[in-house]
């Protein structure tokens, strides 16, 4: 998905009225806001951290000094890691480290919804929508995490729903 696109779906679920024109540079397509009082802002995580203060919602660029920094490093890790990567190796080693970063935690930061949560997901929509069902379970941390992600107000929006099978069709007895 396009960052535009993206930012497009946040300001929505941030509640902010659509006003704001995004266009792309270079060769990555990296999104530009042309703000109304002020210079132009670059940089996918740049705008939405802008658009998160703009709709009065801080709260979801972390709590506390700790929760901000955690947030920093998802942001950054979306746009180095995960932006760019279309090779199946590269997102198989994404899928297994996110799954066993996730083992012990609801979200990103741990126990908080914050920005880092929507970007991923926003980011990994076109990867996780493509995975089997032997996959998904592969990724069970992932799975769980995603879905409740899209399930989450107003974030998932025109985006597909990912069906997660919840039990077992079979079992291993015989």
């Amino acid at each position: 998905m396009a960052a535009a696109a993206e930012l497009t779906l946040l300001e929505k679920s941030l509640g902010l009225s659509k006003g704001n024109k995004y266009s792309a540079q270079g060769e990555r397509q990296i999104p530009v806001l042309q703000t109304n009082n002020g210079p132009s802002l670059t940089g996918l995580t740049t705008i939405a951290a802008h658009l998160v203060k703009q709709a009065n919602k801080e709260y979801l660029l972390g709590s506390t000094a700790e929760e901000k920094a955690i947030v920093q490093q998802w942001l950054e890790y979306r746009v180095t890691r995960v932006d760019g990567h279309s090779n199946k190796d590269d997102i198989r080693t994404l899928l297994k480290d996110l799954n066993s970063y996730l083992e012990d935690k609801v979200y990103l930061t741990g126990y908080n919804f914050t920005l880092a949560d929507i970007l991923l997901y926003y980011g990994l929509h076109r990867f996780i929508v493509d995975l089997t069902v032997q996959e998904k379970e592969k990724y069970l941390n992932v799975s769980r995490w995603f879905c409740h992600i899209q399930h989450y107000p107003g974030i998932r929006q025109h985006l597909s729903i990912v069906v997660f099978i919840k039990n077992r069709l079979y079992t291993n007895a015989h």
